[in-house]
């Protein structure tokens, strides 16, 4: 059954030891058009909270008193019940370090503080389209039959886009923990679009990239790469090396959907 989410219906989980910036979050969320919102200050009050109900949506601030939001996020990915729980980070953090993690545990969006209310909507529409089933490309097309090459080292963040790519109709996913294992695939197996992050061991995004381009029989495949790399030297590279496309994590849903569109119609017209 297709699954449709309004902010209306949205059932939120909001983690903020500040008493002033919770009632600052919830009165926006309010305006938004959300009403189901429960606010905890810790992240223990907030797993017990994830045990005993029902949430669509965990908003959280980067330092509670017992742990990192990392640490929490780290937790509920590790976690059967919460590891697909959608999440946003609202902090003032900046530092890469911090943030490095949180792109590669599957995050719908990082918020920095102070924010606007246009920011958390955007956040909120995100969320949304990563909830949400969307399956309308083109009546005559199926997805059930592309096949796509997910690659990354972060299993969390394999999750997060296997849920993405199910929600628009693919079935067909294969994964790699890096690009040798990606290379030994696709050497094996044909595919209709790879989706690949940037830093990864044994053989990075740019490598493989370069691999199917110039050494692969599958030299014309689409692929969009999905990275927190900020490294303008290396995302030129990337570039030069025929990448279809590049986002950033976190990235907005929207984004997949329109480069699955557009193979899909270039595949109709060849």
């Amino acid at each position: 059954m297709a699954r449709h989410y309004s902010t209306t219906q949205l059932r939120i989980l909001l983690i903020e030891p500040s008493g002033v910036q919770a009632s600052v979050i919830t009165s926006y969320l309010q305006k938004l058009g959300a009403s189901h919102i429960e606010h905890v200050t810790t992240a223990q009050q907030a797993m017990t909270h994830l045990q005993k109900n029902e949430y669509e949506l965990v908003l959280s601030a980067m330092y509670l008193a017992d742990m990192t939001g990392v640490e929490l996020l780290t937790l509920m990915r590790s976690l059967p019940e919460t590891q697909n729980l959608a999440f946003i980070l609202v902090s003032s953090e900046t530092r890469p370090q911090m943030l490095e993690p949180v792109r590669q545990l599957g995050v719908c969006a990082i918020v920095p503080k102070p924010f606007t209310q246009d920011l958390l909507q955007r956040a909120l529409n995100t969320t949304l389209d990563y909830l949400s089933d969307d399956t309308s490309f083109d009546e005559e097309v199926s997805l059930d039959s592309l096949r796509v090459l997910l690659v990354d080292d972060s299993r969390a963040a394999r999750n997060y886009m296997r849920q993405v790519l199910g929600n628009v109709g693919v079935r067909l996913i294969t994964e790699a923990a890096n690009g040798r294992e990606a290379m030994n695939l696709l050497e094996a197996s044909s595919f209709d679009l790879v989706l690949t992050d940037y830093n990864m061991p044994e053989m990075d995004g740019q490598q493989l990239i370069e691999y199917i381009r110039k050494d692969s029989w599958q030299s014309d495949l689409p692929i969009l790469m999905v990275s927190s790399e900020s490294n303008a030297g290396r995302l030129a590279a990337v570039e030069q090396a025929g990448v279809s496309g590049i986002c950033d994590k976190p990235f907005e849903p929207a984004v997949i959907r329109a480069l699955i569109g557009k193979v899909l119609q270039q595949n109709r017209h060849d």
